[in-house]
């Protein structure tokens, strides 16, 4: 992972946005405000691999250029606690070390996640809802929003040369589950302000009409739980404490008992609890008393919804985990939508439960999921209370950019530019050029290190997962004559009653042509380079001609004494 080396210092005179992550992407939003020689960070979130990531659970925005420039960097606001806008900060923080700013419950989150990581110099500035206060040359008013977790907001930055509205993640929802209702008076003001650029979620920008309330969902999930005779499995986002809370609230009216299951769900749970949340509500029992609980007056809130490997709900299906299984006649809810990327994994997911005999409900069943982002009425109604002079969508994929930036235009907003990772556009005093572009690429978490998504350990594995691997040992005496046969082992993509019929000719081949070479070039590191490489694409041939593959191949030569 190296440096940029790119020193990009706003001037006074300077208005700036420069998004390293969540543009013409879902998730790992990381969004910079440039002023006055000084830099804001807006969130910095993950977001999580797949089947086309092998090992890779936790992937995130590279932060290379302001880590460069972290001097300059005046703090980092965060604006709620899900994954996509906070998961990076411990990861991150330690290169960056700059004050943090949350509401109380996205601190609660984001301490925790310290404390498992072991990191305890981290400070923390607890601010208040709708609460107004000054981070470097930016003055900050935050405004509540509803969105599918507690205490989101929407951030109005004021500076010498105008205003900035950021959204964060939002929607309007006339009767949220938790928290208030969206303050319409604060947002309508904005208006007369001469706000010079909204930047906004994209999410929903392709979905007609208005999203639907987190309160309808009760009635629909509590039906469904009236038609399952046995245990009621409900698997969500963690986050989505509203969720929780509708959840647990149908299973009191269903006299079934409430476990959670899966520690990213008690983490949010004490979260919210700590914080005045869900304090209404039976405490949820562990998984331990799962298996004391009849099956029919017990509901499982899960972790596992987008189908991730080592969530709870996948060790359950797959027999892996400790305590709880499921059996025929049991009923799970994946009460979410899907993530753009992990359709198979869910699909797989889904069928191995439906071959344990058990009910699977989804949003293509049954009204059991309401989105937390902002459909197009929505949208249009945002920009006819703001009036900005400029959109810069950002939050969604090119189609959903694309499609608010039209939407924009149709709400008589004079410019609409569409926030690319790395651009850098100038909000002031040239009103939405995009003036300069800076590195940017994706850090992966393997294990506990950070590596570049680019580096060759990510390829090499993505190739192993694909066309296998081929190891090749040639075993030669101190003066570089082989002393016995090249041992060669197919792994991946030969069978094993197909490996003789395979390997010997491959080895036979090799042996062949190393005989050709002998003695290997031992001493001169150069050579025995060219020869391995010689090999490599020698057996590269062989296989493509045999069998239209394209393995990984490891070529390595002992010296004995």
């Amino acid at each position: 992972m190296q440096k940029t080396l790119k020193v990009l210092k706003p001037r006074s005179d300077q208005l700036l946005f420069l998004p390293l992550g969540g543009a013409g992407e879902i998730g790992m939003n990381l969004n910079l405000y440039g002023h006055d020689g000084k830099w804001l960070m807006v969130d910095l979130g993950v977001t999580f691999g797949n089947e086309t990531t092998p090992g890779i659970d936790v992937i995130m925005p590279d932060p290379t250029f302001i880590e460069d420039n972290k001097q300059d960097l005046a703090g980092l606001l965060l604006t709620h606690a899900h994954e996509d806008h906070l998961g990076a900060v411990p990861y991150l923080w330690p290169r960056l070390k700059c004050p943090i700013y949350a509401t109380p419950f996205t601190a609660a989150v984001l301490q925790r996640k310290f404390e498992q990581e072991g990191i305890k110099d981290a400070s923390i500035t607890i601010v208040p809802m709708r609460s107004q206060f000054k981070i470097g040359p930016f003055q900050i008013e935050l405004v509540t929003i509803t969105h599918s977790i507690p205490e989101p907001n929407a951030v109005i930055l004021r500076t010498a040369l105008g205003t900035i509205l950021h959204t964060g993640d939002w929607k309007i929802d006339p009767s949220p589950v938790i928290g208030d209702i969206t303050d319409e008076k604060t947002l309508k003001s904005l208006a007369g302000q001469d706000v010079l650029a909204l930047v906004g979620d994209s999410t929903n920008a392709l979905v007609p009409g208005h999203s639907s309330s987190e309160s309808d969902l009760y009635q629909s999930l509590y039906q469904l739980g009236q038609e399952l005779p046995h245990r009621m499995v409900v698997t969500c986002f963690a986050s989505n404490v509203a969720r929780l809370k509708t959840i647990m609230q149908v299973a009191t009216s269903l006299n079934r008992k409430v476990a959670l299951v899966g520690r990213s769900l008690w983490r949010i749970y004490d979260a919210a609890v700590e914080t005045g949340y869900l304090h209404d509500l039976p405490k949820p029992m562990d998984e331990e008393e799962v298996q004391r609980t009849p099956r029919q007056k017990l509901l499982m809130i899960c972790t596992g919804s987008q189908g991730e490997s080592r969530s709870a709900l996948s060790r359950i299906v797959h027999g892996t985990h400790a305590n709880i299984k499921l059996e025929q006649g049991d009923g799970v809810i994946f009460s979410s939508r899907v993530i753009p990327g992990n359709e198979q994994d869910i699909h797989h997911l889904q069928d191995a439960l439906v071959r344990l005999g058990v009910r699977v409900i989804s949003d293509r069943d049954a009204f059991v999921h309401v989105s937390g982002h902002p459909a197009q009425d929505e949208l249009t109604t945002m920009y006819q209370w703001v009036r900005p002079k400029l959109a810069i969508p950002v939050h969604g994929e090119e189609r959903h950019m694309r499609a608010h930036a039209e939407l924009a235009r149709n709400c008589q907003v004079p410019k609409a530019v569409p926030a690319h990772n790395g651009q850098v556009i100038e909000i002031a005093p040239r009103h939405g050029e995009i003036i300069d572009q800076v590195p940017v690429g994706r850090w992966a978490l393997d294990g506990n290190r950070l590596i570049s998504m680019s580096d060759k350990i990510v390829k090499d594995r993505w190739q192993m997962a694909q066309d296998g691997l081929i190891t090749i040992t040639i075993v030669v005496d101190d003066l570089g004559w082989m002393i016995a046969d090249p041992s060669v082992q197919a792994i991946g993509f030969s069978r094993h009653n197909e490996q003789p019929a395979f390997v010997l000719p491959l080895t036979k081949l090799v042996r062949s042509n190393i005989e050709n070479m002998s003695p290997l070039p031992i001493s001169s590191v150069n050579k025995l380079t060219h020869t391995k490489e010689s090999l490599t694409h020698l057996v590269r041939r062989y296989i493509k001609k045999n069998i239209e593959k394209y393995p990984l191949i490891d070529i390595n030569v002992i010296k004995i004494l």
